[in-house]
């Protein structure tokens, strides 16, 4: 029998208690923004929400920049929700660019990854570091893609390689399934560019890492995803890495980056040699 995607994939309604996990997002962003030692508002492109907040630590260690890229399914949230995932890799001496993008349906999904593509190059371009992508649900997927993605094809002045690693935390990697979905109704994918998108089909980036990680309470679906990436990706030459977070949800997954202990934020800060 085949899955019911609509709600394998209905994290909402998975998680009745979302909209006060959201709120504590907002909340806990908005006073992190107060205290940190930032740059908001930093243009990287033209669009409406080409944008992103700069978190910098006291002290500087590690040879890389982060780039967080938030979720929403495409189409929902901002990265003002996000500012508070760079606190704990602030304190383990790390950089931590959020980044906003336009979202379906004024856009579409190809057009968001490579607005994705533009943050990363411009995040190099200024700092001349690498940058290691952490991404949350579709963020997830963007994060695969920033890191399959030949940078010669985005400006042949790029190097080979801006983005060595990638940390996707309950990622979407094959975009098929949500075309039976509600989900569809903003993003518009047809079967052929759902697949078009879907860093599970493009060319996997041989030895470079790619870590996916999902929270063991959510969907089969889910845990799908990720196992399936790491499967593919590794057999073709990229370091993978698959890990479930016990007890974690959709929602709750990402709290651990906001402290320095945490084992995520070690790890993603370890992918950025600090």
């Amino acid at each position: 029998m085949s899955p019911d995607y609509e709600t394998e994939y209905n994290n909402r309604a998975r998680v009745p208690e979302h909209p006060g996990i959201i709120a504590g997002w907002q909340a806990d962003a908005a006073a992190y923004r107060a205290e940190a030692v930032c740059e908001l508002n930093v243009c990287y492109g033209e669009g409406e929400r080409q944008f992103y907040d700069l978190f910098k630590p006291q002290a500087v260690r590690g040879n890389a920049l982060v780039m967080f890229i938030h979720g929403g399914y495409w189409q929902a949230l901002d990265r003002s929700h996000f500012s508070h995932m760079a606190r704990g890799l602030n304190r383990l001496g790390l950089p931590v660019a959020v980044i906003g993008y336009d979202l379906c349906p004024q856009v579409s999904l190809g057009h968001i990854v490579w607005e994705a593509q533009q943050a990363a190059a411009a995040l190099w371009r200024r700092f001349n570091l690498p940058v290691v992508a952490a991404g949350h649900s579709a963020g997830g997927q963007l994060s695969a893609c920033v890191l399959a993605t030949d940078w010669k094809n985005v400006d042949p002045d790029l190097p080979d390689q801006i983005v060595p690693a990638a940390y996707g935390i309950s990622g979407l990697y094959n975009l098929k399934p949500l075309t039976e979905t509600s989900i569809n109704n903003a993003l518009g994918l047809t079967i052929e560019a759902a697949e078009l998108e879907s860093p599970l089909f493009w060319p996997a980036p041989a030895t470079l890492t790619m870590d996916a990680v999902v929270g063991g309470a959510e969907s089969a679906e889910y845990l799908k995803q990720s196992r399936r990436l790491v499967d593919v990706w590794g057999l073709e030459g990229v370091v993978t890495r698959y890990e479930e977070i016990p007890d974690a949800n959709h929602f709750t997954i990402i709290a651990g980056l906001a402290d320095p202990e945490d084992a995520m934020t070690r790890r993603i800060a370890a992918l950025a040699g600090a």
